[in-house]
């Protein structure tokens, strides 16, 4: 494939911030088709028969059956922190790296937490409620400042670790478990396990990926191990609680507030209802996914997922990718670059080497990268004419197990 860029289409789905198109059409990307939501399984798999790149966002669900209609498809996008949408393990099948911004809406999230935390303590939540129906309760009653009150963090992660620093500004002592061994920011305090810091918190905050270990993690065991009078937030995945047992927390008075972002289903527009046992709540903070919906985390993750999948279109690099070996490369001015996607099998990349040695094709340089499932070898060539090497692409796929195979000029 050459750098022709005009010619790679682009899809961007879901309302992607403009950041993004801009950053493609800079880069010699003109052919960027944008669509502001999702679109249904089938529309979606007419639009990606031609299309090299997509952008997606949460809702689109790109599933086996999609990318086995995409036979064109080079790389995928999600424009968020989450990847659950896509099926990776389809994707790796067919050589499509799936790459994410883990990191760009950090900030945002941390700051609405800081806010919950606020709210929760002084009882905003239900004194809003109950003002919005005309009750003038100006007590305070249950409304505590956060000065000196233990904040307790599941997950101390690039979120987690940013809520706790701020948390610490307000005055609060933050205590944290995680399941790898991280370093304190500031003066929190590692806990050896999650029922410490349930049992010391006074609010307790999640930052967890969605996995089999944590779904449901907080259920009515954890919630009762949580120091009675407290509260929980969050804004993490929606599996990681158990909406029931909340609930039943909530009705017994065992947790006196909670503020939660993201659930086990949520609907797919505005346009639906949300349904949910914790909308009778006047103390419980109910927020439609918005964690990390700022302008300024949109546009980072905008610019942020595009420079990932422009790097890769351009000259094969992966580093970040969540599905796929991961390879750092330089440019390769002056040099005909081979992308090589296999199955990990033994012996394959001698039989990559020997093409190129029966060609009497000189390798510059040779990189190499694998997972338990796909190798992903990159070469760059010299001397090579450009018809020889469309000669060399076709025996190189030929060869037994290979999966994809890319040549950039």
């Amino acid at each position: 494939m050459s750098l022709d860029r005009d010619k790679i289409p682009v899809v961007l789905l879901e309302g992607v911030h403009s950041r993004a198109a801009a950053t493609f059409r800079a880069d010699g990307y003109t052919t960027v088709e944008i669509h502001d939501t999702a679109l249904p399984e089938d529309i979606l798999a007419e639009r990606l028969s031609h299309a090299r790149i997509l952008g997606i966002r949460s809702r689109t669900r790109v599933t086996r059956d999609v990318l086995h209609r995409a036979p064109r498809l080079l790389a995928i996008g999600c424009f968020c922190i989450g990847v659950n949408q896509v099926d990776l393990e389809a994707a790796e099948e067919l050589g499509i790296p799936v790459f994410n911004a883990p990191f760009s809406n950090t900030r945002s999230v941390a700051e609405l937490v800081l806010a919950e935390i606020v709210m929760l303590c002084r009882r905003v939540a239900e004194l809003n409620a109950r003002a919005h129906r005309g009750v003038w309760d100006k007590s305070a009653s249950g409304s505590h400042e956060v000065r000196g009150k233990c904040l307790g963090i599941v997950g101390y992660g690039h979120i987690g670790s940013q809520v706790g620093l701020l948390a610490e500004a307000f005055g609060m002592r933050v205590v944290f478990h995680d399941i790898v061994s991280k370093l304190s920011l500031g003066n929190a305090v590692a806990m050896r396990s999650l029922n410490e810091v349930l049992e010391q918190a006074d609010v307790v905050t999640l930052h967890v990926p969605d996995t089999p270990r944590t779904r449901r993690m907080i259920g009515g065991e954890q919630l009762r191990c949580m120091r009675p009078g407290s509260m929980l937030i969050n804004a993490s995945r929606g599996t990681v609680v158990d909406i029931a047992a909340l609930v039943e927390a909530l009705d017994a008075g065992h947790l006196t507030g909670a503020a939660i972002d993201v659930f086990p289903t949520e609907p797919k527009s505005k346009t639906m209802e949300f349904h949910s046992p914790l909308r009778r709540f006047d103390n419980v903070i109910l927020t439609p996914h918005i964690g990390g919906s700022t302008q300024e985390a949109q546009e980072n993750i905008g610019l942020e997922v595009a420079e990932k999948l422009i790097r890769y279109s351009n000259n094969g690099s992966t580093l970040s990718a969540v599905n796929f070996p991961e390879v750092s490369l330089p440019e390769h001015s002056g040099q005909h670059r081979v992308l090589h996607i296999h199955h990990n099998r033994p012996g394959m990349l001698s039989k990559i080497n020997e093409v190129f040695s029966s060609r009497g094709v000189n390798i510059a340089a040779q990189y190499l990268k694998t997972t338990p499932r796909t190798g992903y070898v990159v070469i760059d060539i010299d001397g090579v004419h450009r018809r020889d090497t469309r000669a060399l692409r076709d025996e190189l796929t030929a060869i037994d197990g290979t999966v994809r195979t890319r040549l950039l000029y």
